[in-house]
C-alpha cells in the first residue's frame, strides 16, 4: 500500500477523499477482494470494476495502451514434448500433442505508453502478444517483453498506467509523475530495474524475448493440474539499446522496429523464437520466498527448469495494416481445452479488461473480423448488435437462438469426462495483499546478473530521471535502490548528492512488508555486502548484445 493510502492518514487533515463516482468513501485502493490473501478474485468487485471499465474507455479511436503496433503471421510447431517428456503427461491441449504439428498464427509487437505515432525507439515495455488458431479454437497468449510487471494487482493497472502516460494539464511525460508513484510502490522495483536498464529499449522486434508474464495452469486428460510459465526466446539472438543509441535512431525514424520487421521478412529473414516452459506443482508452495503468483517476481530456472515445447516462425506481414494491425485483438480470457486461468491477481482483472477494452474500441462483434474469427468451427446463439455483417450459424432450425431446446436448435457440447479440477479453495472474503511479497530480493540479484555495461546504463538513466524530481521522491528511491543491492544504490544517491545517512530516517512505507533479510539491510544501510548470486540463473537473463547506433 502507499504513504498517501493508509487508514486513517488522510482523516482531519483537509485533504479530499477518494471516492467513486457514486461518492462512496473509498478504504483500500490496493486490493481486490478475493477469497484469501492469495485469491481467487470476485465478480463484486464493485470498486474495482467501475475503476477498470472507466480506464478501458479513456482513449478513442486508438488503443489506451499498446497503441503503435506491428502484425505479423506465421505458425508454431509443436515438439510433442515438454522437455523430454511427452506432454500429454502435463496438458491435453490439442496445438502442443503431435511432434511437427503447424498451427496458423498471428502475432503483434507493440509498444505500451506512446500514442499510434509515438517512437519505437522510446524506453517502454513492449507487447508480445500471440495469437495460435487452434483447431479447437483461438487461443491468445499476450504478454511482454520483460519478465515482471510493476503491480501485483490489477486495481492498481489504470494507476501504474495513468503515472507512465503524460500529465492530464500540461500532457507532458514527467519522471515526477513516475517516480512520485512508484517510490510508493516498492513492488514496482524489479520491474524498474529491468525498464531502465538497456532491456527497456530493445533494438527491434526480432531482437527481444517474450514472456506471458502471469502464471497459468496446464490440465491433463484426468484433469490433473500443474502451474506454468511462458517464454519466448529469440533465436535471432537478444539486442538492446543505451539511451544514446535510441536517440541516435529516433532522429532519423520513430518505426525502425516495424520497418526492420517488414523488411526482413521481405528478404526471406525469417524470424524465429522458441516457446519455452516453466512448471511447478499447483499448490501455494510456502516453502519459496515469493509467491509463484506474483508477476512482480520469475521463477529461478535453477528450481524450475524451462523446457522447449515448440517454435515459432514469421513469414508474413499484413495486406492491410487497418484491418489486420489495427483491429486484431487479444485477451488473456482467450484460452483452449487444456489451458487455465491460475488465480494470479492481475490475470485475473486482465481477462475481464481486455475483452472489455475490445468490445469498446472495435464494437461487440469484433470477433466476426476475419483477423480474430477462429478457423475452427464457429456456432453461437448471438445476434445483432453494432456492425454486425454475418450471422454465426446455429442449429438446424434458424427459429431457435437459445438453448435448450427441443426443436432443432444448439446442443452442449460433450462434458472432458473427469470432475472439477486444481486444489480446493477455503478462505475469508477479503481485501488484502499476498502475504509473501519479497519486494527487493529479485530486483537486487537481477541488478547483479546484468552485465557492467547494463548496470552503468541503468544507474546513469535513473540519476537522469530522478534529477527532475522533488528532493523527496530522490531520497525515497535511493532507500529503495540501497535495499534492492548496496551497490545500485550508492551509484543512484552519488550521482544525486544523495548518501545512505541522508536517508537512514525514512522509515519504511505505511503497510509495506519487509522480510527478515530486508530488516537486517535497513539497519545496516549502505554497508551491506552484495548478494549472493552463485548459480543463480533468472528468466530473463540471457545474454544481451548492445545495438550501438551512431550518427
Amino acid at each position: 500500500m502507499t504513504e498517501t493510502a493508509r487508514r486513517g492518514d488522510t482523516q482531519g487533515n483537509g485533504q479530499p477523499v477518494l471516492t467513486n463516482r457514486q461518492g462512496h468513501p473509498i478504504h483500500d485502493n490496493q486490493n481486490q477482494r478475493t477469497v484469501g490473501a492469495r485469491g481467487p478474485a470476485t465478480l463484486e468487485n464493485y470498486h474495482f470494476l467501475e475503476k477498470i471499465s472507466h480506464f478501458d474507455r479513456e482513449r478513442i479511436p486508438e488503443r489506451v495502451v499498446h497503441a503503435r503496433g506491428v502484425t505479423a503471421f506465421g505458425f508454431f510447431e509443436a515438439y510433442g514434448s515438454w522437455g523430454d517428456e511427452p506432454i500429454s503427461r502435463y496438458t491435453r491441449a490439442k496445438l502442443f500433442q503431435e511432434r511437427g504439428k503447424r498451427t496458423d498464427v498471428a502475432v503483434r509487437f507493440s509498444t505500451v505508453i506512446g500514442g499510434r505515432d509515438s517512437s519505437e525507439a522510446a524506453r517502454d515495455p513492449r507487447g508480445f502478444a500471440v495469437k495460435f488458431y487452434t483447431e479447437e479454437g483461438n487461443w491468445d497468449l499476450v504478454g511482454n517483453d520483460l519478465g515482471v510487471f510493476f503491480v501485483r494487482d490489477a486495481i492498481k493497472f489504470p494507476d501504474v498506467i495513468h503515472a507512465l502516460k503524460p500529465d492530464p494539464v500540461t500532457f507532458e511525460q514527467r519522471p515526477e509523475r513516475i517516480f512520485d508513484f512508484m517510490s510508493q510502490t516498492p513492488e514496482s522495483m524489479h520491474m524498474l530495474v529491468n525498464l531502465f536498464s538497456p532491456r527497456g529499449i530493445p533494438a527491434d522486434y526480432r531482437h527481444m524475448q517474450g514472456f506471458g508474464v502471469n502464471t497459468y495452469k496446464w490440465a491433463n486428460s484426468d484433469g490433473h493440474t500443474v502451474l506454468v510459465k511462458y517464454h519466448w526466446m529469440p533465436k535471432q539472438g537478444v539486442r538492446s539499446m543505451t539511451e544514446e543509441d535510441a536517440a541516435n535512431v529516433q532522429a532519423d525514424s520513430l518505426g525502425h522496429a516495424t520497418k526492420d520487421l517488414y523488411e526482413a521478412i521481405e528478404r526471406g529473414d525469417y524470424p524465429e523464437w522458441e516457446l519455452l516452459v516453466q512448471m511447478m506443482d499447483d499448490h501455494e508452495h510456502p516453502e519459496l520466498d515469493f509467491d509463484p503468483l506474483d508477476d512482480t517476481k520469475v521463477w529461478p530456472e535453477q528450481e524450475f527448469p524451462p523446457k522447449p515445447v515448440g517454435r515459432m516462425v514469421l513469414n508474413r506481414m499484413p495486406d492491410d495494416f487497418f484491418t489486420q494491425n489495427e483491429q486484431i485483438a487479444f485477451g488473456t480470457g482467450v484460452l483452449v481445452d487444456g489451458l487455465d486461468f491460475s488465480d494470479d491477481k492481475m490475470l485475473v482483472g486482465r481477462t475481464f479488461s481486455y475483452s472489455d477494452t475490445q468490445r469498446y474500441r472495435v464494437g461487440p462483434n469484433y470477433l466476426q473480423l476475419p483477423v480474430n474469427r477462429a478457423k475452427a468451427p464457429v456456432h453461437t446463439n448471438q445476434r445483432g448488435g453494432p456492425m454486425a455483417y454475418e450471422v454465426d450459424p446455429g442449429g438446424e432450425n434458424p427459429h431457435v437462438n437459445y438453448e435448450p431446446s427441443t426443436l432443432g436448435g444448439l446442443v452442449e457440447a460433450e462434458g472432458p469426462g473427469y470432475g472439477e479440477q486444481g486444489p480446493e479453495i477455503r478462505g475469508r472474503l477479503t481485501r488484502s495483499r499476498i502475504p509473501r511479497t519479497n519486494d527487493y530480493l529479485q530486483a537486487g540479484q537481477r541488478y547483479l546478473l546484468m552485465d557492467d555495461w547494463e548496470r552503468d546504463d541503468l544507474v546513469k538513466n535513473f540519476v537522469n530521471q530522478l534529477r527532475q524530481c522533488p528532493r523527496h521522491i530522490q531520497e525515497r528511491m535511493v532507500w529503495h535502490f540501497l535495499l534492492v543491492e548496496n551497490d545500485l544504490g550508492l551509484r543512484v544517491g552519488e550521482g544525486l548528492g544523495i548518501s545512505p545517512e541522508d536517508v537512514a530516517h525514512l522509515e519504511p512505507l505505511p503497510n509495506q512488508t519487509l522480510t527478515d533479510e530486508d530488516r537486517k539491510r535497513l539497519g545496516n544501510l549502505g554497508k551491506n555486502p552484495p548478494r549472493d548470486v552463485a548459480g543463480l540463473t533468472m528468466t530473463h537473463c540471457v545474454p544481451d548484445e548492445r545495438h550501438v547506433v551512431t550518427r
